[in-house]
């Protein structure tokens, strides 16, 4: 397991997301995972500016992929435990859930899962497929419910080519934040 114990640990981790992608032939999203994860915070800074967690969940959602190539079912436990120590356990839960939450709108929501896009759609297999009524259920009452639906539609939204967000040592001192 890999834990992220600093800020620059972790600034250093996103940095190596430039030029990466969440599949190794680079058929999945249509832009890296540092853009990606990027375009995600911004879109949760300017939905939700007073969650700091959840922006910093955005940013970090996807560096499962990063740590361990190729395994898209468990990128998301994988992000989650990297950076449990240094940003908190709601962050983590968070990063893993945003998988969860996608099996839940895939299961809850046919739109959603039409517009997902061709690397969601095929990764949603690996990841469990949509859930049973019994997994919503229980999802629905877990107290980070809302939270993780809007981190995954952040998620789903941020795959835009060229879309100008705020550049990654922007993020330094919000991360410094949720950290402390």
């Amino acid at each position: 397991m890999t834990n992220i114990a600093t800020v620059d640990d972790l600034m250093t981790l996103l940095a190596d997301c430039e030029d990466a992608w969440d599949m190794p032939d680079r058929s999945g999203d249509p832009v890296d995972i540092l853009d990606h994860d990027r375009q995600c915070a911004e879109i949760l800074r300017q939905q939700h500016p007073d969650d700091e967690e959840l922006q910093v969940a955005g940013l970090v959602h996807d560096i499962g992929h990063v740590l361990f190539p190729g395994d898209d079912a468990g990128h998301g436990v994988h992000g989650a435990n990297a950076v449990r120590e240094l940003l908190g356990d709601r962050v983590a839960r968070l990063v893993e859930l945003h998988v969860t939450a996608k099996r839940y709108l895939a299961a809850t929501d046919a739109a959603h899962t039409s517009a997902l896009s061709p690397s969601s759609q095929r990764t949603l297999i690996a990841q469990g497929g949509p859930m049973t009524p019994a997994e919503i259920t229980a999802f629905e009452a877990d107290p980070d419910f809302e939270a993780a639906l809007t981190l995954r539609r952040a998620d789903d939204a941020g795959k835009v080519i060229g879309l100008t967000v705020h550049p990654l040592d922007w993020w330094r001192p919000v991360i410094a934040r949720v950290a402390a």
